[in-house]
């Protein structure tokens, strides 16, 4: 059976749309069409209802989906064991949502290396949606992310909770009108809403950044303020390079982990979450 074609389903599956399927794995839709297609002559039944606004699992579809995730996780399992150097027992593949590869990735590598120096391990740092995707294709074993997708096959467990705050490179009280050099960081959904809700009559951001780090650079660099992890910031608090703004609100910023739950029990999953465990603060 091709394991393409697996991959397409449940890419398809998790998007309800063929087309969004197509572009999630970077395809033409006639070429998921066809590789659907392929697998339901193959299984000899119709996998999904099509309907005008998407597509939904028939009870076929249903039954196939956790047999599909099992084989594409025990597919990339065979190549990565296959490809393993002596050595090595396993490879550990972790996705850290870009914005806490300081927090968790390094200090994460460094407990590898001391406590499961017989595991190989690769990491791989994007956004939520891109990591999720990636767990989901069996790139990776586990996720931290701050925004999940929900997924019957995959355990979702709170992680830690950050605290946002807003600094400035100068001393200055919260304000309701536009600040010169305020850099807008995208925290994610629940970030906008909370942001929103605080500064209602906020205007439109001059400077919006996705990564938290090339703000802090900027406003290091250039001046300014803007909301950052508290313990990004602490050391510049410190030294007063930063000062926190009076007044501003503070949110939270939840990231959760991610993992297949046919996969909790494997060397690889159980070892990473080990270690995750470990470098938490507190």
């Amino acid at each position: 059976m091709n394991i393409a074609n697996i991959r397409a389903f449940l890419e398809v599956a998790s998007a309800g749309s063929f087309q969004q399927a197509a572009q999630n794995l970077s395809i033409t839709q006639s070429a998921m069409s066809a590789r659907i297609k392929n697998l339901e002559q193959v299984l000899n039944r119709q996998l999904f209802n099509r309907k005008r606004n998407g597509v939904t699992l028939t009870a076929g579809g249903s039954a196939f989906q956790k047999h599909a995730v099992s084989m594409v996780n025990t597919w990339n399992l065979a190549k990565q064991e296959t490809a393993l150097s002596e050595g090595f027992n396993a490879i550990i593949g972790l996705g850290v949502q870009l914005n806490h590869w300081k927090s968790i990735a390094s200090p994460w590598l460094n407990w590898m290396n001391e406590n499961a120096a017989n595991f190989a391990t690769q990491i791989r740092s994007d956004y939520s949606e891109q990591l999720m995707k990636m767990l989901r294709n069996g790139l990776i074993n586990v996720a931290i992310v701050n925004e999940p997708q929900r997924n019957p096959d995959i355990v979702i467990t709170e992680y830690e909770t950050d605290q946002l705050v807003m600094v400035s490179t100068q001393p200055r009280t919260v304000q309701k009108t536009a600040v010169a050099g305020y850099v807008y960081v995208d925290w994610g959904d629940s970030f906008r809403a909370a942001h929103s809700a605080a500064y209602p009559d906020s205007p439109t951001h001059q400077m919006t950044v996705g990564l938290a780090s090339v703000g802090l650079n900027h406003i290091l660099e250039q001046g300014g303020s803007g909301y950052f992890l508290k313990r990004d910031v602490n050391d510049y608090i410190a030294d007063k390079t930063l000062f926190y703004v009076d007044d501003a609100a503070q949110f939270g910023l939840t990231t959760y982990l991610a993992y297949f739950a046919e996969l909790s029990e494997t060397p690889a999953v159980q070892t990473a979450l080990k270690g995750l465990q470990q470098i938490k603060r507190g």
